[in-house]
């Protein structure tokens, strides 16, 4: 008998991959309903499909799988206390978000070669390339991750006031969590954005609610910070003040790269296969990210395989439409060290 599974019909390169094994149901971010998922057996979900009580009670689901590197749209506690194993995709779109990252950067006036210190406040899969790329152009890197440097993990180590008050730009690759003395949500908000002299840069692609939105409006209303937002409170809905006052404002679209959606659904069907023992087809998909491997990583290469600007411009002009935006996202290669 074939699995009865329901997909997100916006997961890219996945139709027509699971038809040997399952009975495949596409529906929008709104169509997982109780009704829909009640007999499914697994789920194939992207950022906004919260999976949880309301959803799930009383269903034959056994697999939640995201084709993205967060979960807080999942009830994981939850889930796990009734047998739903719940897959993401960490690491898919990493090498996109550095792209993204060091792009605006570069064009925010941040220098590596010169030997600028670099703050990177969430050392994962996402944090690592990018203090890596940056450590390689010649900066200085610091990096803020509190459950690595108590679990041993060798770093450059810094608290987070740190880096706000030392490093010449500081980039945000945290996941979102409200609980637990190491809470994401609002880690930075008036105070620590006081910290931060004038004429340096702040970059969110992480999560919107890490960085207090209002906060970061009042303080832009001082001018004096450079700052590049992909991830927003309220998302799609956004503060359109606060939009106008970043230097690039884009939409949610950092890990936007063809190989990292690639990435993200081959990582999506790989769960499916261990949870149900079946093959699927992955042929043609992109392999897991192999890192620079001693290529060099050149600020010009960077440059030139994306600006920023060109997602900033459109999103700024027509701010109602970041979820037609994104969804209608021409995925850019991602940037290729020699």
């Amino acid at each position: 008998m074939k699995l009865k599974i329901i997909a997100d019909e916006n997961i890219p390169y996945l139709r027509g991959r699971l038809d040997a094994v399952a009975d495949v149901t596409y529906v929008d971010q709104f169509g997982f309903t109780p009704e829909v998922v009640r007999d499914a057996d697994a789920l194939l979900i992207r950022t906004r499909t919260r999976c949880d009580e309301t959803l799930l009670s009383g269903s034959n689901v056994k697999l939640v799988a995201t084709a993205t590197i967060g979960t807080d749209q999942i009830d994981i506690p939850w889930c796990q206390s009734h047998g739903i194993a719940v897959e993401s995709s960490p690491g898919c779109n990493a090498p996109g978000v550095a792209q993204y990252v060091w792009s605006a950067m570069l064009r925010l006036g941040f220098d590596p070669s010169r030997g600028e210190r670099l703050g990177v406040v969430g050392w994962g899969n996402i944090g690592t390339i990018v203090a890596r790329w940056g450590e390689e152009m010649g900066a200085e890197v610091w990096v803020c991750d509190p459950p690595k440097m108590r679990a041993g993990v060798p770093g450059n180590y810094h608290s987070l006031d740190e880096i706000l008050r030392e490093c010449k730009a500081v980039t945000f690759h945290t996941p979102l969590t409200r609980e637990g003395a190491d809470a994401t949500w609002h880690m930075v908000s008036d105070a620590e954005l006081d910290l931060i002299p004038d004429g340096n840069i702040l970059i969110n692609a992480a999560r919107g609610p890490v960085v207090d939105n209002r906060a970061l409006a009042r303080r832009l209303r001082r001018g004096g910070l450079r700052t590049a937002v992909d991830t927003w409170e309220g998302e799609p809905e956004l503060d359109r003040e606060l939009l106008e006052m970043v230097d690039y404002g884009t939409f949610h679209i950092a890990g936007y790269s063809r190989q990292g959606k690639q990435r993200a659904t081959r990582m999506v069907l790989e769960a499916v296969e261990r949870h149900f023992g079946v093959e699927t087809d992955k042929e043609g998909l992109e392999p897991p990210y192999v890192d620079s491997n001693g290529r060099k990583i050149s600020q010009n290469g960077i440059l030139l395989s994306y600006d920023p600007k060109c997602d900033s411009e459109p999103l700024k002009c027509l701010p109602g439409d970041f979820d037609r935006l994104r969804h209608d996202y021409h995925y850019r290669e991602e940037y290729n060290p020699a």
